[in-house]
């Protein structure tokens, strides 16, 4: 198998043509509804759901250095997604980025691994949604079945058991509503998710706002009980302290359960075939997303851990239980509320952006391109994709636990945003002349940083997050040489460029179909 077939890139001049052809999506998104989604992705179970279970079980009051810091490694890896989609403005994110610099075998790595991101996390999300929703009801004085309101599959301290239930029967209703919302159209799911994106920021000002007066400051005390690291080396603790299953705790440890908080400002650049002035909104986006939820993450987490003991905050909905816990239930039905709204918006942006990354493999043959590339021709919408996966992520939010999913999707995400920091290295030597509308400052500093945060995080992960991205990618592989290597544009483009200059190559070359 030649080397330079799996590794053959894609050149910026061929994703700039494809941006005028035909089939593309609908360009109605400026800078507002591109920041708006980034918002409504990354403020939702970040901080309904996440805050409390990372508080409680890792990290102690030291969560909101924990968010601190995962915000600033992101903000390393924003910089460099934000070079990137300013120069190729086009449908796929990370995957087309690293096919423009590390080759056809590095962009089918990683996207699929974006797959997996946000698959994943939207069924992390809609998990996180369901307990919202019955917390909602609970106010009402509805309460479901048990064997309706939660998954058939357990998990704690690392290891899978059964339960009693038979589905997570809220999760699935809202998985196939926003699927149906989100084959409808992009314009009108954005203005959805702007309306929600509103009511969530409403209702994290009144957290803050009115949480603030009840602060004891004796919660924060001790500041950090579990230690500021908390790193392992593939599950193998390094330094700080581990639970009873092994899995590191500490401030650090926090910082790589929470990361999955932060997926959605990458989710910006996989609509950037979308936007109306992508070169210059596209970056905008991204960064003003990512400031605005650290922000509002770092001020919720010192409310809450200050506002009732680490300790006692429920996992599942940690915001509104604090609120609980003080006597206040009218204000804790208007935080579960807003936090029902906010992980709507979560789930929605997620479920928008996986599908696009399909869209983008499938229209470099990499998949079949005539079921996943296929548009909508009323919507505009990849519609066939975003079905299949609304039925993927609706399986896995009905019957895994929020906890493994909530591992699975942080290490998905630190994984792409390695890459793309080391795709901006290879770019700038590679392609060192191309139009860069935004370049990331202090080059190679600031990428190379973007590298070892994440890869400090991933390594601080449980080891059981290592062995199932390992299966994922492995699966990955077996798909790509199975029917992406065959069917890849790229991989014929060169064929038939090494037919005209040399045929005699040809003979040591496969077919374009695997033998039979």
């Amino acid at each position: 198998m030649p080397r330079e077939q799996l590794f053959a890139t894609k050149s910026l001049s061929s994703l700039l043509k494809e941006m005028a052809g035909a089939h593309r999506l609908r360009r109605v998104l400026g800078p507002v509804g591109l920041s708006s989604l980034g918002v409504g992705a990354i403020i939702g179970a970040g901080i309904f759901v996440a805050t409390g279970a990372a508080a409680r079980e890792y990290t102690g009051p030291s969560l909101m250095v924990s968010y601190l810091v995962a915000g600033i490694t992101c903000v390393f890896a924003a910089l460099c997604y934000a070079e990137f989609a300013s120069m190729a403005p086009v449908a796929g994110s990370a995957y087309t980025y690293a096919y423009t610099t590390l080759g056809e075998l590095a962009a089918w790595i990683i996207g699929w691994d974006l797959i997996l991101e946000y698959a994943v996390g939207a069924a992390t999300v809609a998990n996180g949604w369901s307990g919202y929703f019955q917390s909602v009801l609970a106010n009402w004085g509805i309460v479901l079945p048990k064997a309706w309101c939660h998954g058939p599959i357990g998990y704690k301290s690392g290891v899978f058991h059964l339960t009693d239930s038979y589905i997570n029967l809220p999760a699935v209703v809202i998985v196939t509503i926003i699927t149906a919302v989100l084959i409808w159209g992009i314009q009108e799911s954005a203005k959805l998710n702007a309306i929600m994106v509103f009511i969530k920021v409403a209702a994290i000002v009144f957290v803050v706002l009115v949480g603030a007066f009840y602060i004891n400051p004796a919660n924060w005390r001790p500041f950090a009980p579990y230690g500021w690291t908390g790193i392992s080396f593939f599950g193998i603790p390094v330094c700080g302290q581990t639970n009873a299953g092994g899995e590191p705790l500490g401030m650090l440890a926090g910082t790589a359960i929470i990361f999955f908080a932060y997926i959605g400002f990458d989710a910006v650049s996989t609509h950037a075939e979308e936007a109306i002035r992508p070169q210059r909104d596209i970056p905008i986006a991204i960064l003003a997303s990512l400031l605005i939820s650290t922000v509002l993450y770092v001020a919720v987490v010192a409310v809450l851990t200050g506002m009732v003991p680490s300790d006692s905050l429920n996992k599942n909905a940690g915001v509104a239980d604090a609120f609980a816990q003080k006597g206040l239930p009218w204000a804790e039905f208007i935080v579960a509320s807003a936090g029902v709204a906010g992980i709507t918006s979560a789930l929605l942006v997620m479920m928008l952006s996986a599908p696009r990354v399909i869209l983008a493999m499938a229209r470099d043959g990499l998949l079949p391109e005539r079921f996943f590339a296929d548009i909508h021709p009323r919507f505009l919408t990849p519609w066939k994709s975003t079905l299949v996966l609304g039925i993927a992520i609706g399986t896995m939010a009905g019957v895994l636990p929020i906890d493994a999913l909530l591992h699975l999707a942080n290490i998905g995400t630190l994984l792409a945003f390695v890459i793309v920091c080391a795709a901006v290295l290879v770019m700038r030597r590679t392609n060192p002349d191309a139009k860069r509308p935004f370049r990331c400052p202090w080059s190679p500093v600031i990428p190379s940083l973007g590298i070892a945060c994440c890869l400090l995080l991933m390594f601080s992960l449980p080891a059981a997050n290592w062995w199932r991205l390992v299966i994922w990618l492995g699966l990955g592989l077996v798909v790509y040489f199975s029917y992406g290597y065959w069917h890849s544009h790229v991989r014929q483009q060169l064929k038939e460029e090494i037919r005209q200059h040399d045929p005699a190559c040809l003979g040591a070359m496969p077919t374009s179909e695997p033998a039979t």
